[in-house]
């Protein structure tokens, strides 16, 4: 398994996203500046295509929200840990994210932002963003009241996450919503209520992270009445997913406070997900679930199944033994003390072909589309499972900034 983690040694910077203009500069920005706050915003608005904003070391106390909406600049920190760049928002006024990106061809990278109001980093229509070597942390742990998402990129093409770390959201550490394209790797999300969520979105490789501690570890969703749906083509291997059991404290009425506590990958409504090559361990309520869209919706074009669902070649160790979801605990007594590591609601179609028990719940049908026919549920120990999909290929110049 590779991993760089987020504590991996600061790597050189090979290449920038497009050919950079003979004027393109660094601009440094000190925390110690007198409106500190003022200055780095006013750097972010007065860059151009292919300038440096560099961050100098020390911790930044904000109060207000930053954006950045020119393309093809680079935001560099002096480190994300302790005497690295450290951009504070405890003191923040309004409720809005801590950095805000609309502007293709950006790299961030090597700073940690701290105690947002809103989401961490949030990043909407910006094609080829790279997050890289960030902290996004809410330094009290959870708290219904922290931001919901730590790195948030959103109707976006080419999205690359690569070695951040993420504590404490209250929705999803590693959040990627309506977009396409999408690498998330080698990063940690701890002590969120979703480690790692991909929704609504199309082609994603999740991969060689470790989601430790939250109250679900990975998700891939697919939800209604959103712009772009119909979730499909995503693979999750490689991963470290274990002790998901922190409650869920995401605040009511938000989708993801129906997650279990104890769960490690949640599949739902998508299609064409393979779940393979991960470690399991210390799941209280199930290694693997794959289960329809169950609430009231009146979007007729959404599709509320888990189709092509494929699990394979994954490592389980202990899990169901404590399950978090109506009746599970009386099944789990029924089954000798722990239900199996695989939970399915019965409903779409899913193919499981690890070696480990699977428990179908056989709950009622979910509605779906007059205009398309239910799959038949596949035997979970049996058949074809569909085609391999291809791994992720960003552009090369993405890649290159993270070398």
């Amino acid at each position: 398994m590779r991993f760089n983690g987020f504590h991996a040694a600061t790597l050189g910077i090979l290449a920038a996203f497009v050919a950079v203009p003979a004027s393109a500069k660094t601009i440094s920005v000190s925390a110690t500046t007198p409106d500190a706050n003022e200055k780095l915003q006013e750097a972010l608005i007065l860059a151009v295509p292919g300038d440096v904003v560099q961050l100098g070391a020390g911790v930044w106390k904000l109060v207000d929200g930053l954006s950045l909406d020119v393309a093809n600049v680079t935001v560099r920190g002096a480190g994300a840990g302790e005497g690295g760049s450290v951009l504070d928002f405890t003191g923040q006024q309004g409720a809005g994210e801590g950095l805000l990106v609309t502007s293709d061809d950006v790299y961030l990278t090597n700073f940690a932002v701290l105690n947002t109001k809103g989401d961490g980093i949030k990043s909407k229509g910006a094609d080829r963003i790279v997050y890289h070597q960030l902290r996004v942390e809410w330094t009290a742990g959870p708290n219904e009241t922290n931001g919901a998402y730590g790195i948030y990129p959103v109707e976006s093409t080419d999205v690359l996450i690569d070695s951040v770390y993420v504590r404490g959201a209250s929705d999803a550490g590693i959040y990627v919503g309506q977009s396409k394209n999408i690498i998330v790797r080698d990063s940690i999300a701890t002590e969120n209520v979703a480690g790692i969520e991909i929704e609504n979105s199309y082609n994603a490789d999740v991969h060689d992270n470790i989601a430790t501690k939250n109250t679900g570890g990975i998700l891939v969703f697919d939800l209604p009445s959103l712009p772009m749906q119909g979730g499909h083509n995503v693979r999750v291997f490689e991963n470290i997913v274990n002790d998901n059991s922190t409650p869920n404290f995401a605040p009511k009425g938000n989708i993801v406070a129906s997650v279990p506590a104890g769960t490690g990958v949640l599949v739902m409504a998508n299609r064409h997900v393979e779940i393979f090559d991960n470690i399991f361990d210390n799941n209280g309520t199930a290694n693997v679930m794959i289960v329809g869209y169950r609430y009231e919706q009146n979007d007729p074009k959404y599709q509320p199944l888990p189709r092509q669902i494929v699990v394979r070649g994954n490592q389980h160790g202990k899990a169901g033994y404590a399950p978090k979801f109506a009746g599970g605990d009386m099944i789990a007594a029924a089954m000798g003390g722990s239900i199996p590591p695989v939970l399915w609601d019965g409903s779409g179609d899913a193919i499981v072909l690890d070696k480990v028990g699977v428990l179908s719940l056989n709950l009622p049908d979910v509605k779906t589309p007059q205009s398309e026919a239910k799959p038949s549920p596949a035997d979970l120990s049996k058949g074809t499972p569909p085609a391999v999909l291809p791994a992720i290929k960003l552009p090369d110049a993405m890649e290159a900034k993270v070398r």
